[in-house]
């Protein structure tokens, strides 16, 4: 069994390291701890981990955020996944700092990359894993909070939320959706 697991952020330096790309930070912690090495694709940069006989290709979509939705329906159509195999990795406002919230399908909740996914693709049963990254940001500040940096406190813990999400990414394809929610929509002590 495959499973395309996507990581939403902005190409770019001037992005990297900013909240609104902690989807691709999880997937290059995960690459990184597997030696793996993504690739310049069409529509973005993929590269494959193989875990106890399940593929999971992992794709950073290169059409920046707004516009996620064509590499998504791209890849699931190239690749022949079905939605039950499509996981989202994204930020979300509405969650503290670190805090997971894996769920089998929803609303975009106000995310211009899942907006844009659900209307290419045409659907909304699909997994997504919201990293929460906090709402400290005065009023009207949202776009410029989720463009900035992490804070020198959040980055010593960053790690830590990458490794949890990449737990709960193996946890969705090798013992299921239902399961992996039970284990990481729980908070942390």
């Amino acid at each position: 069994m495959a499973f395309l697991i996507v990581g939403l952020g902005n190409i770019g330096p001037e992005y990297a390291n900013t909240r609104h790309n902690v989807g691709f930070d999880v997937l290059n912690a995960w690459a990184e701890a597997t030696k793996s090495h993504f690739t310049n694709v069409r529509y973005g940069a993929i590269t494959e981990i193989l875990l106890k006989g399940k593929r999971f290709m992992l794709l950073k979509p290169s059409t920046y955020m707004n516009l996620s939705g064509k590499a998504v329906n791209y890849w699931i159509q190239a690749e022949r996944f079905d939605m039950e195999e499509l996981l989202v990795v994204v930020d979300d406002l509405a969650l503290p700092f670190g805090t997971l919230r894996m769920r089998k399908q929803g609303s975009d909740g106000g995310h211009n990359g899942l907006k844009n996914i659900n209307e290419i693709i045409g659907y909304r049963q699909y997994a997504r894993l919201r990293v929460g990254i906090g709402n400290t940001f005065a009023q009207g500040r949202q776009i410029d909070y989720v463009l900035s940096e992490w804070s020198d406190e959040e980055q010593k813990t960053l790690p830590a939320v990458l490794d949890r999400a990449i737990d709960a990414i193996k946890a969705f394809g090798l013992a299921g959706i239902d399961r992996a929610m039970n284990t990481f929509n729980t908070p942390q002590p």
